[in-house]
């Protein structure tokens, strides 16, 4: 179930690469991606939840509110995180020249359907 999520959200983005389902432990509940890129993208998010703990924990700390989304943009891609509850997030990875726009809308629309297929 959570493919197909995750496939419909990368799929309808532009220039949508992949996207990840994952635990704050780093451990990826399930996957899609649709290119074969020269660098790890699954690595690359899994570096990424050791960083989004420590800004999560610095918001509660300032008592800033519960984190909802970070973007990172590099010179060759977008991520978009979404936060789906306490323990697991999605990723979206968009090629930089992609929809950045829809992907963050589509995360948003599939956050439900996530967050009841982890229930």
């Amino acid at each position: 179930m959570f493919n197909k999520i995750l496939q419909r959200i990368v799929e309808e983005t532009g220039g949508g690469i992949g996207a990840v389902l994952m635990g704050y432990d780093g451990i990826a509940i399930d996957q899609f991606f649709t290119s074969d890129e020269e660098i790890d993208l699954h690595m690359v998010v899994v570096e990424y939840s050791n960083v989004l703990k420590e800004i999560r924990r610095t918001a509660e700390i300032l008592s800033l509110g519960e984190m909802e989304e970070i973007s990172i943009r590099t010179d060759r891609f977008i991520i978009v995180i979404r936060m789906l509850n306490q323990e697991y997030f999605v990723a979206l990875i968009i090629d930089q020249d992609g929809n950045f726009g829809k992907g963050r809308y589509l995360i948003s629309r599939e956050n439900f359907n996530l967050t009841e297929a982890l229930n």
